[in-house]
């Protein structure tokens, strides 16, 4: 690709280092920009940058926040004792999509993976075990994506979890096993954590 201008090429290189954008993709958007107002980008780009600096992660459930407690941990009208564990922010952005969850929410960061490198000690799992030994949680519903992956997380977990006294489920087989938790629609999703079912640990 061919361009006229090095500020241009710079910008397209950047979009195109997003995920899911070529870079026929990056010099649409680029052009698009180039051919708005200038505080339309100066918006843009300063949105991105405030984003950047300013974003936290939850020093309770590991989501994103603007605060060190993000807006569902603060939330008193959701279920304190009912903690939905789930990959990835997107899976909790998929959930909260159905509204038929009012408790709160544990982030990993991914599943156990010793293929990719990913161990429990890559994950949020000890914050998890030391927000259940409060005392205040009572149930564990486990919202991991149905593949081999995440029935090993879900093993871990349980077993750390065997001697504390909390409920532990695990959403309804909606979800069909082997998919991503962020893709499944709505309705299905939103039934699948409806009718979640105890989860039994076989050692």
């Amino acid at each position: 690709m061919n361009f006229s201008s090095k500020l241009l090429e710079e910008a397209v290189n950047a979009f195109a280092s997003l995920p899911g954008i070529g870079k026929k993709t990056a010099l649409r958007l680029v052009l698009h920009l180039c051919k708005g107002e200038l505080e339309n980008s100066e918006t843009f780009a300063n949105a991105i940058l405030n984003m950047r600096r300013g974003i936290k992660s939850c020093s309770k459930c590991h989501n994103l926040s603007d605060e060190e407690v993000c807006v569902i941990c603060r939330d008193q009208r959701r279920e304190q004792g009912v903690i939905c564990v789930v990959e990835s922010i997107r899976d909790v952005m998929a959930i909260e999509d159905t509204g038929q969850f009012r408790g709160v929410y544990h982030v990993l960061g991914g599943v156990i993976s010793p293929l990719e490198g990913v161990g429990p000690g890559e994950l949020n799992i000890d914050s998890l075990v030391q927000r259940i030994q409060t005392g205040e949680v009572r149930e564990i519903i486990m919202a991991i994506s149905p593949t081999i992956e995440g029935e090993t997380t879900i093993f871990f977990i349980s077993k750390k979890l065997r001697d504390l006294p909390v409920q532990i489920s695990t959403i309804a087989r909606g979800v069909s096993f082997g998919g991503e938790l962020e893709y499944a629609d709505e309705l299905t999703l939103g039934r699948s954590i409806t009718a979640r079912v105890p989860y039994r640990n076989v050692d």
